[in-house]
């Protein structure tokens, strides 16, 4: 996923406050997104994780839930309408949320490309823990057979982006099946200790996320916090 001739390397920062209110990364996002259109801040990939939370996107509907509001009350699930690009998808503890806040003007203004750019992270990540991931074509996300490993959905304001993708690490996967995932009926989706059959260290992942991250998009990292 080469960048255009002559586009110079991008500084990227990285933030990983570990895990947070979905509503409060949102709002981050919004202001960080307002710092980077005004040239306050570079690049940024805010890392995270979050409490169980279903995030319905822009092309999504309530319609997807296949279960009612009282049982997912009883086990602590909020339900989020998010202005990403997308149906629905879950987020919970064990998988890994990031949020990239891009000037695309300063790396190519082709959202395919970026969509593309992000399964490229983690079907090279994959590749290192000798996992097959593929794109399926029609359908966005990195998928290990039929079922998906990585979501993604996407905002953009100002060429910049927002929202971002979703890792399954090891989330408690049965919370999927309180949805239909991005509304895909015949898919189902995996997580890396179920390919694995066996846990991988949820720092070493994070790590190899944000060296893929940095490869793919041709960036120099040059700060990492863990708070914001």
């Amino acid at each position: 996923m080469e960048k255009e001739v002559g586009i110079m390397a991008q500084k990227l920062d990285i933030i990983k406050p570990g895990i947070i209110d979905y509503k409060k990364a949102y709002e981050l996002q919004l202001e960080l997104l307002e710092k980077r259109h005004k040239n306050k801040i570079n690049d940024t990939l805010l890392l995270v994780e979050h409490p169980p939370v279903l995030t319905i996107g822009t092309s999504g509907t309530r319609d997807n839930i296949v279960v009612n509001n009282n049982f997912l009350k009883d086990r602590g699930i909020e339900v989020f309408e998010s202005r990403r690009g997308g149906d629905i998808t879950y987020h919970g503890p064990g998988q890994l949320v990031g949020y990239p806040i891009l000037n695309l003007k300063e790396h190519k203004k082709d959202l395919h490309w970026l969509l593309r750019s992000y399964e490229e992270v983690f079907i090279r990540l994959l590749k290192e823990y000798n996992i097959q991931a593929d794109r399926i074509k029609g359908l966005t996300g990195v998928w290990v057979g039929n079922e998906k490993i990585t979501a993604i959905g996407v905002g953009v304001r100002h060429w910049i982006t927002y929202h971002g993708f979703a890792f399954n690490l090891d989330p408690n996967l049965d919370h999927f099946s309180y949805i239909i995932p991005c509304g895909i009926k015949d898919k189902g989706v995996t997580s890396l200790k179920k390919e694995m059959g066996s846990e991988a260290k949820k720092e070493e992942v994070i790590e190899k996320i944000i060296k893929y991250f940095a490869q793919v998009f041709e960036m120099d990292i040059v700060d990492k916090k863990n708070d914001f």
